[in-house]
């Protein structure tokens, strides 16, 4: 989740280019859904109601050096757990507790040190914290988080499946070069402890131009490593494999356009694979309530790796349908996806969503997850500090457990009903 709350935080200090914040975020979530999936292997054929809820508290700050160059650091814990039933796919059981650290970086921006490459042309930083990459599609921070289902070793990272609140890659060094026009690079060293990820690590080099009109980026992702004891089959591929990606993001100069597209391509012991999106959206900005309309289309190969993907553009993006991307699957792999979406704003406060998914396997030979999925949402900042999401979620899929597909007991409309609170300062 991203919450449109999360960048706020209570200033203790500011005097003399030293700053210090203390910040808290607490989410909570209750969910419903009338089917339950084969995921996982452990779960049967029945309903599931459970909540998660996170809290992450902490302090950041910043001290200002000669030349407008500065240092900047965090240091955050999360506590996180699961309660009732557990996710629909089994993915957590409802027993989950974990506190732990998330952020622990430190870090340095240039200033004006070196004019050339603009205001802060050059910022390193290292430690435990979220990493992204352009919109997420391969790499938005380190979120998989499972609790404790039996998986034939312990894969717990606290729960709380839905949320995804531990983002943070356990060690990273990032190194970038360029202001917030024109050319940028980053060079990027990053390495999971998540046991779910096969506690992977990356290479990662991007190359961008940022213009008004828009944005072009080539991202490389080199495989390093991977820890064989909790990989399977499909992650023991990941060391030595290569991603090579080209996106691109803008208006092209066009008031209430906005356009995206990616291309990825993975060369990989088992061979080579790909993933692709095309999206466009208007916003009809003469007509009450602003109205933003977009279509989507994505095709991801029969073994695409999506690796550390994650939301990043809310509801949507990447994970595509509440009860599809969650628990059902696909899951960014061996899937052609269609996606209608439309989002309006009676009120500076109040976003009122519906998102369609139309989900077609590229080969049903592997998996016949296909499906179609209707959700509604709101997104209700109640005051400056409280944020509220109520979601409901259709999903048909075309075939039961049994048939080939994931839901147990049959293939019925499923009924999926979630409500997010959120609160940060």
């Amino acid at each position: 989740m991203a919450l449109p709350l999360e960048s706020r935080a209570y200033e203790l200090y500011n005097q003399g280019g030293q700053v210090l914040n203390a910040k808290v975020e607490a989410v909570f979530a209750a969910m419903h859904s009338d089917e339950n999936y084969a995921t996982t292997g452990t779960r049967d054929s029945d309903s599931s109601n459970w909540q998660e809820g996170f809290v992450k508290y902490g302090l950041n700050g910043s001290s200002e050096l000669e030349g407008k160059a500065s240092v900047y650091g965090a240091f955050s814990l999360l506590s996180s757990g699961t309660w009732g039933d557990g996710d629909a796919a089994g993915f957590t059981e409802g027993t989950e507790r974990r506190t732990a650290v998330e952020d622990a970086y430190l870090g340095w921006r240039s200033g004006s040190l070196f004019p050339s490459l603009g205001e802060n042309g050059i910022e390193i930083s290292t430690g435990r914290q979220e990493v992204i990459v352009g919109d997420g599609f391969l790499i938005k921070g380190d979120a998989l988080s499972l609790g404790d289902v039996d998986l034939g070793d312990n894969y717990d990272r606290g729960g709380a499946y839905y949320l995804a609140a531990r983002k943070a890659f356990d060690k990273t060094a990032v190194l970038r070069v360029g202001g917030e026009k024109g050319w940028r690079g980053d060079l990027m060293w990053l390495g999971s402890n998540n046991r779910a990820q096969a506690e992977t690590k990356l290479a990662v080099a991007t190359l961008e131009h940022v213009a008004d009109e828009g944005a072009l980026g080539l991202t490389y992702i080199k495989g390093l490593d991977v820890n064989e004891r909790f990989a399977t089959p499909f992650q023991s591929e990941r060391d030595g494999m290569q991603t090579v990606s080209l996106r691109g993001a803008g208006s092209l100069g066009v008031q209430n356009l906005n356009l995206a597209v990616e291309y990825a391509t993975q060369s990989r012991d088992s061979g080579r694979e790909n993933a692709w999106y095309l999206e466009g959206s208007w916003t009809f900005a003469a007509i009450p309530w602003s109205p933003i309309v977009t279509y989507r289309y994505s095709r991801f190969s029969e073994s695409f790796d999506p690796l550390f993907y994650g939301n990043s553009r809310g509801y949507g993006t990447w994970f595509q349908g509440e009860v599809a991307s969650n628990y059902a699957g696909p899951f960014n792999s061996n899937t052609r996806v269609h996606h209608f979406g439309l989002k309006v704003t009676p009120r500076e406060n109040l976003t009122l969503g519906a998102l369609y998914f139309d989900f077609d396997p590229v080969d049903r030979s592997l998996a016949n997850l296909g499906g179609r999925e209707f959700d509604i949402y709101a997104e209700v900042a109640v005051t400056d500090h409280i944020f509220v999401s109520p979601v409901l979620g259709l999903y048909k899929p075309e075939k039961a457990a049994s048939q080939g597909g994931s839901q147990l007991g049959g293939d019925d409309i499923n009924t999926y009903v979630q409500l997010i609170v959120g609160t940060s300062f």
